[in-house]
């Protein structure tokens, strides 16, 4: 069976989607994660199947690279509503969508041509000066968990290395964690380097790492500003904005499509 899919990239973070409200296929974990493998595969972080929902627009099935079902993915769910434009699902008012994912809620409104907004979760669990790898990092979930650590030189730190160690440390973080690495560079900007947990190594950029970046560096007084720029590794920029009290958070960024095209899902 030949299953058509479209290849997006949301700020640099890539995603195979597929269009499963018709199909109704079901992929192994095994079949993802070699679809997701670059090189031999179509090569993406993430794959995304919309689906039907009966509440919302759609629903977005997110599985990590690795082929295994993921938390909320920022980058993937602004890439999953501009899909859902391209493939004609009605938006509401003001190109608005709201979609389900991990029996959650989230609204997006396309901005312009390749320009995404997207309400987040309001993040939870709060963690100040954690020592680990003799780093001082915090952590916040923000539909994923994710540790912060800030450094005075983003270059020269080896994200692989060091972020696979601490993505590892299950005694601190149940089920692990995603890293991020943080400089700040002005009073409402910052660059970050994230290690992504399901894809197991660096990403050019990732949605839920960069909220939890910008909010936990205005908890700590880092940054002055409820609208926070972030550069990712792509060289992106992604914009986030917050209530005074967070519980109103917003991810905004590019979305573009990459190409489309087609692979052959083999017989059990």
């Amino acid at each position: 069976m030949q299953i058509p899919f479209t290849k997006l990239s949301g700020a640099g973070n890539d995603f195979i989607i597929i269009d499963n409200q018709m199909l109704t296929i079901t992929l192994s974990a095994a079949t993802i994660k070699a679809l997701c493998t670059r090189r031999t595969g179509i090569g993406a972080d993430g794959l995304i199947l919309i689906e039907p929902s009966l509440l919302y627009d759609f629903s977005m099935k997110y599985h990590n690279a690795d082929g295994l079902l993921g938390s909320m993915c920022g980058n993937g769910g602004r890439c999953a509503a501009y899909f859902a434009r391209s493939i004609g699902i009605p938006s509401g008012k003001n190109n608005e969508y709201t979609f389900e994912a991990n029996d959650n809620r989230y609204d997006a409104w396309i901005i312009h041509d390749k320009t995404v907004k997207l309400r987040m979760l309001a993040p939870q669990q709060f963690r100040y000066d954690i020592s680990l790898e003799e780093l001082n990092c915090h952590s916040v979930d923000t539909g994923s968990p994710h540790a912060v650590i800030y450094v005075s030189d983003l270059a020269k730190v080896n994200v692989n290395e060091t972020g696979r160690i601490i993505r590892h440390r299950t005694d601190i973080f149940t089920g692990g964690t995603n890293v991020n690495f943080i400089e700040i560079t002005s009073p409402n900007s910052l660059a970050i380097r994230t290690f992504e947990r399901g894809v197991e190594e660096e990403t050019l950029a990732c949605g839920t790492g960069a909220v939890a970046a910008a909010l936990m560096s205005h908890c700590l007084g880092k940054t002055k500003s409820n609208c926070v720029q972030v550069k990712v590794q792509s060289g992106d920029i992604l914009s986030i904005e917050f209530s005074d009290t967070m519980d109103e958070v917003f991810l905004t960024g590019p979305a573009k499509i990459i190409y489309e095209g087609r692979f052959q899902q083999k017989n059990p």
